[in-house]
């Protein structure tokens, strides 16, 4: 038997795993390494987290990333450079880590890798007729594997789709496994580049859990800033949007988009909440843009940063809120929320949220695992259901496949 495959059978009955998780998301800011030990599967599953680190990514490759993330017309060489390219690199990043914490590459079990997403084309976003959802991560498994010797998992999203989902959101498998609760009812909001939420009802019915993207999180805010202060990759404790005032034409502009009446379950990306979103929004709300630095006129920065804050915070809400009532379940009304994710550190974001659902708001501390690190662990969750899992029965609804996901790279 490949000596490899027979390490696989025997972690797949061993008492337990360590397996490092990576998470590198829309912000395309820098990936999160998750060193992760697991014991157990399934509802059984038990966490433990050794290490964690997110690595800022070069000015330099940030931009190389840009030139083909999110758009429709790329040039293909720069794409199959960069999926190499990519693979190789976060392997070089994993153990520059695994050096740092001395913690020895050979006793790491499997690397669970989301990969770089540069195109998320659901039927939504598309609307082609006779095609289907589609989503593309770059970043090669096998570069992963033979650069770290580690087997290596990727890849998650294909199997999702081919199931009859959107590749998207995957968190939902691994918040029903770790923060599912007997007695408390719990949503799970994840503030990314793009915010989506999985709803948690107590008792632990997989049945009943739902998850679905709501909109923008941080990626117009941050893509604003950006775009305005060179150097700048955020609002850093939202001070410039809190400087401004709330526009309401513009934000009556930003919320005409089709997507916010669309069903749940519903998957979105920066292929759609763009800077050219907003300023077709500037424009149909009477504002001025300069064509040449794409340069907003009128109003200050401060306003339309305080306007887009405003605006991501009626996406999160009002999705909240629709699906909560569309359950019909008077029980389902009384939740708590746990956040996650890169907008969680907005003061003003998370003050907006917590206002208009009148509720306070906690973060995933709170359960024992670090909000920050939240999506590479559950990446590596994912690849510990792969190799040790079961099959868990969500039931028969769209968006949510009962599915193991992940393609299995062996290093040389």
């Amino acid at each position: 038997m490949n000596h490899h495959l027979k390490k696989l059978y025997e972690l797949s009955t061993s008492r337990s795993r360590v397996i490092i998780g990576l998470m590198s998301g829309t912000s395309l800011d820098g990936l999160d390494i998750a060193l992760c030990r697991f014991h157990g599967s399934g509802m059984d599953t038990k966490t433990e987290l050794l290490n964690f680190k997110t690595v800022p990514y070069e000015a330099d490759f940030k931009e190389e990333l840009k030139s083909i993330s999110f758009k429709e017309q790329v040039d293909l060489q720069k794409v199959t450079l960069l999926n190499a390219y990519i693979g190789t690199y976060h392997g070089d990043l994993i153990l520059q880590c695994l050096k740092e914490w001395g913690y020895p590459s050979n006793e790491v079990d499997l690397i669970a890798s989301h990969g770089q997403t540069i195109f998320h084309a659901p039927i939504s976003k598309h609307h082609l007729s006779g095609w289907p959802n589609a989503t593309l991560q770059i970043g090669d498994g096998d570069h992963l594997a033979v650069k770290t010797g580690v087997i290596t998992v990727s890849d998650f999203r294909q199997k999702h789709v081919a199931a009859g989902g959107e590749g998207a959101p995957l968190a939902v498998y691994g918040d029903y496994l770790i923060f599912s609760s007997p007695k408390e009812n719990r949503i799970l909001l994840n503030i990314g580049g793009i915010a989506n939420f999985t709803y948690l009802p107590s008792g632990r019915k997989p049945g009943l859990v739902f998850s679905t993207d709501v909109g923008p999180g941080n990626t117009l805010m941050d893509q604003f800033v950006q775009m305005n202060y060179p150097g700048m990759q955020y609002d850093e404790n939202a001070a410039l949007a809190t400087a401004g005032e709330v526009n309401e034409a513009l934000l009556a502009a930003l919320l005409k988009e089709p997507f916010f009446s669309l069903p749940f379950p519903k998957t979105t990306g920066p292929e759609l909440f763009n800077l050219n979103y907003l300023i077709k929004a500037l424009i149909a709300s009477g504002h001025q843009v300069n064509p040449e630095k794409d340069a907003v006129q009128v109003l200050t920065n401060e306003d339309i940063l305080s306007t887009l804050c405003e605006f991501t915070a009626i996406g999160i809400t009002e999705a909240i809120e629709r699906s909560i009532s569309a359950l019909k379940n008077q029980s389902s009304a009384n939740f708590e929320i746990y956040l996650s994710g890169g907008g969680m550190h907005n003061p003003l974001l998370v003050q907006k949220i917590s206002e208009k659902l009148k509720k306070t708001l906690k973060d995933t501390k709170e359960l024992e695992v670090d909000p920050d690190a939240k999506e590479a662990v559950l990446f590596a969750l994912l690849a510990n259901e792969c190799i040790t899992g079961g099959r868990l029965d969500f039931g028969s609804r769209p968006g949510l496949p009962s599915v193991l996901m992940g393609k299995i790279s062996l290093p040389t």
